[in-house]
């Protein structure tokens, strides 16, 4: 029998009494309402809970990352609206993907598609856990802040190892055989910068701050965060020749969004103006470039409106520039007005884009299937998934961000416990690898297909002179 059913009875008491959904912004019964019935929707497509499925894993055309950022919205779903339904749920999975004694979310079976970006997100996953002060693990497992800090510790020793290529820098995968390992990139960084901001805020610790701040500036050094705050996709390192020259400037939401939250961390940590500044920066390039100046509608503009569209990975961007955005208004709270009228504005779209039947594509309650765009006219598109309903979910209940507390911290109502130590250091051998087949891949997926095709909708090549 592999996974015990957990939470199956509590699912079912879930179920929403009525299909129809109709939001009120001012009233937070009405949010929590909604928020549950997108949340619903959300959990119909995961079955790591029963003995057919992998606690942790989403399963069929679903990349492991994925599945990390969705239970990041399942613990922010718990924090804000003070639904624990699918708290067992989140802790079974967490447990399963911890790489238990490690801790370091590099589980052996995700070996063939491992991205530092993938961990990445399990790793911001663990840091919303232990901030949402999430219920703690059995105390001889594994633990939420350790889980960071075994993440930011394997971080360190693969950047230490390229510290003679770009001056340093996390490439996006972590294995030498996979697709992609020949760039750095803003995703895999800027994972890494912001957990080693959350762990500084967290633990009060200058190591992980002085970090943060050394991974800010190479990113801006090699030219991915410009002086417009524009931040560009990643770099190539393979050539000799163009090595750490040949910039990749698709510009994405959850790129900018995780630089954001992680300076807005580093803020509250020093209180320094600089981290003011590239937080207004970056906040000010986030909607410029990613809301819409008819309607303040949030999208995707690399791919939305090419005829290739968003795939299964960008269509879940929203959601997480969402989370990104709550969370900095929280932290640099003279950015909070301007924020929630953002999100405002996306739950409006996502009600307005979940009618969605139940179908193939869909397995939750008819009428609550949420489509991708929100862009005008506002309505379903027939383009149903996890990340839509993750995307309309997290709209819909950070509305009630006004009236939650920040973040936690160890000294501020946080009980998780670290461990500085944690992590394999990568001393573990690897097995030897398969081939690699399209199942594989996981992560972002954006720039395989620009290293085969040569263009990416909305990317284009730009010729530093850095390190020349």
């Amino acid at each position: 029998m592999k996974a015990l059913a957990v939470g199956l009875a509590s699912l079912l008491l879930a179920v929403p009494t009525k299909a129809a959904l109709e939001l009120d912004l001012s009233s937070t019964s009405s949010i929590k309402s909604v928020a549950s019935s997108l949340a619903y929707g959300l959990v119909k497509f995961y079955n790591g809970n029963t003995t057919a499925g992998i606690p942790g894993l989403l399963g069929g055309k679903y990349y492991w990352w994925e599945a990390g950022g969705m239970f990041g919205h399942l613990i922010d779903y718990w924090y804000y609206t003070g639904d624990s339904t699918y708290n067992d749920i989140v802790m079974q999975a967490m447990m399963h993907q911890i790489n238990a004694p490690a801790g370091d979310f590099l589980p052996r079976n995700q070996t063939n598609a491992m991205g530092n970006d993938d961990q990445g997100f399990w790793a911001l996953t663990t840091m919303m856990a232990a901030e949402a002060a999430f219920p703690n693990p059995p105390s001889d497992t594994p633990q939420w802040l350790a889980g960071g800090q075994a993440v930011f510790n394997e971080y360190v020793a693969r950047w230490r190892e390229e510290d003679g290529l770009c001056g340093g820098g996390l490439r996006w995968q972590v294995y030498s055989f996979l697709s992609g390992y020949d760039y750095k990139n803003s995703i895999a960084n800027g994972c890494f910068f912001n957990v080693a901001a959350r762990l500084a805020r967290f633990t009060g610790n200058d190591t992980y701050a002085e970090w943060a701040a050394k991974i800010y500036e190479w990113e801006v050094g090699i030219g991915l965060i410009t002086a417009d705050y524009e931040v560009y996709d990643g770099i190539e390192v393979k050539d000799a020749e163009r090595a750490c020259r040949n910039i990749h400037a698709a510009q994405f939401s959850y790129n900018a969004g995780v630089w954001l939250a992680g300076s807005a961390a580093m803020y509250d940590y020093t209180k320094n103006d600089t981290w003011k500044t590239r937080i207004d920066g970056l906040l000010n390039f986030t909607t410029n470039m990613f809301v819409s100046t008819e309607g303040g509608h949030l999208w995707e503009p690399p791919c939305e409106q090419q005829p290739t569209g968003c795939d299964q990975n960008q269509v879940s961007f929203k959601g997480y520039l969402i989370r990104f955005l709550s969370f900095t208004a929280k932290l640099a709270p003279w950015t909070a007005d301007g924020i929630a009228k953002i999100v405002r504005q996306a739950a409006t779209d996502a009600v307005a884009v979940c009618t969605g039947p139940q179908n193939e594509g869909y397995p939750g309650p008819d009428g609550t299937g949420c489509g991708f765009s929100y862009l005008s006219p506002t309505k379903y598109d027939g383009k149903t998934g996890v990340g839509q309903q993750m995307n309309a979910m997290a709209a819909v209940y950070y509305n009630l961000l006004a009236d939650a507390k920040p973040p936690a911290t160890g000294e501020d109502r946080g009980t998780s416990k670290g461990n500085p130590n944690a992590g394999s250091n990568q001393a573990q051998p690897l097995p030897e690898p398969r081939a690699i087949v399209a199942s594989d891949r996981a992560g972002a997926a954006i720039l395989t297909i620009l290293f085969t095709s040569g263009i990416v909708a909305g990317s284009f090549f730009l010729m530093s002179n850095v390190f020349d």
